[in-house]
């Protein structure tokens, strides 16, 4: 039986000391002790925290990484920045996106992330007509984190309008099925031929920009008791167009269509107002921030504190990867809240760790996830404590103070996915990205 030794362990109940893990055939715990290593146990340095899950990606954004940061007028707004990004989405096929995304996916790996939330609505040729299969897409995607050794959730996109009453336009074509009937006839065939032991299948609403208020029921329906996830209030222009479409906020309008629920997960969720932090929280729904993207977009900083207080599970991804680094997202939370509040310790280490761990894993449906314990994937993040940043911490306070580059061995299922930076079968993952995205931008 294989067994991973950690110095130090981040269990439910806390940072343990000299804990063995074992590992089953399967890659799930079969048993977790205090104990001294055994002969022939992998041991882990530092810190070992859960598989992180990352909530929130857009796998094909990685690409626009330092090229969108021009000064004066150039580095713009969220729709300038849009801007750019459609122009990549158009150059993307499902050969393209398969390399891209499997670079991408490798990036994470080396992170510690053991799981992610793709929400996918780059679904068609480039002329906005299906391929022959209607989700090679997404199918890319699934091969690509198959290869790259994580878990994936393919949150597949409903797209039907390029703003409120406003037609598609361009390279949006690609992301829509024409209507919800159609959209739904896709995502079941994806969820009937996607779905194996590493992929699982949940929906999602792009915004009440992209889907009108008459459709929005529909989607809420589809794939029942699988994640739902949805862009909520990210720019303050979206509440005006839907204020003066529909009378009422993002929150609300979803809430009154059968949106919001337990299984939903409201993705940024930054300019609310108090009613709509009340229903999110009443609701059940869970939110994902993005931090270090709502930065590199000046989207601004979301209620955090009080959604959690409100009763919102928190959860945590990395959107278009302006940074992947799970740790440093959850740190970026707590700043945000220090910065806004003017108070620190908004979170404590613990709960920043369950926002990267536990919590993004049951947003993503894998809720036997993100845990050391028996049951759950032998997921485990060795998080060294003796690096330039991380030397002379409390290993209770690593969490806040580590970054990516600290990790020093990745565990998915069992099995050793990276080790000091590297890829274990993808090799040099900087290398891969920039073959990958040199070679679309040529």
């Amino acid at each position: 039986m294989l067994s991973y030794w950690c110095e130090h362990a981040w269990l439910p109940e806390g940072l343990t000391s000299h804990v063995l893990v074992r590992v089953g055939g399967d890659g799930t715990i079969t048993a977790v002790e205090r104990a001294r290593p055994e002969p022939g146990s992998h041991r882990l340095p530092g810190v070992v925290l859960p598989g992180f899950a990352n909530a929130h990606s857009h796998a094909f954004h990685r690409a626009l990484r330092g090229r969108t940061h021009g000064g004066d007028a150039a580095g713009g707004t969220f729709w300038t920045w849009r801007d750019t990004m459609y122009r990549l989405a158009q150059r993307l096929d499902p050969d393209s996106y398969f390399r891209l995304a499997r670079a991408v996916y490798a990036e994470m790996v080396v992170a510690g992330i053991s799981c992610v939330g793709e929400f996918h609505y780059l679904h068609h040729a480039q002329d906005g007509r299906r391929y022959a299969d209607p989700n090679a897409m997404g199918e890319a995607l699934r091969q690509a984190a198959a290869e790259a050794g994580l878990r994936l959730t393919i949150l597949d996109t409903c797209y039907l309008t390029g703003g409120i009453g406003e037609p598609l336009d361009g390279v949006q074509r690609r992301f829509g099925d024409g209507d919800v009937a159609q959209w739904r006839e896709r995502v079941e065939a994806l969820d009937r031929d996607g779905t194996d032991a590493t992929t699982r299948v949940g929906a999602a609403v792009h915004s009440v920009r992209a889907v009108a208020a008459p459709d929005l029921p529909e989607v809420a329906a589809a794939l029942p008791g699988r994640p739902l996830h949805v862009h909520i209030s990210e720019q303050p222009a979206e509440n005006a167009a839907c204020h003066a479409a529909y009378g009422r906020t993002p929150v609300e309008l979803l809430h009154e269509t059968g949106v919001l629920s337990a299984r939903t997960t409201a993705v940024h969720a930054t300019h609310l107002s108090a009613g709509d932090v009340a229903l999110l929280g009443g609701s059940g729904t869970a939110v994902c921030a993005c931090p270090t993207t709502e930065a590199d977009l000046a989207d601004g900083l979301g209620p955090m504190r009080e959604l959690a207080d409100a009763g919102c599970s928190l959860c945590l991804g990395s959107d278009q990867h302006a940074v992947v680094d799970p740790l440093g997202e959850a740190r970026a939370l707590e700043y945000g809240e220090r910065l806004r509040s003017g108070r620190r310790g908004r979170f404590a280490p613990a709960e920043l760790l369950h926002a990267a761990t536990t919590a993004g894993h049951a947003a993503l449906g894998w809720p036997e996830a993100g845990v050391i314990a028996p049951g759950a994937p032998a997921d485990l993040v060795a998080v060294r404590d003796d690096t330039p940043r991380t030397a002379g911490a409390a290993p209770e306070q690593v969490p806040l103070v580590a970054s990516a580059a600290d990790v020093a061995t990745v565990v998915v299922a069992g099995r050793v996915v990276a080790s000091e930076g590297r890829h274990t079968t993808l090799g040099d993952v900087g290398a891969l990205l920039a073959q990958e995205i040199e070679r679309l931008w040529a």
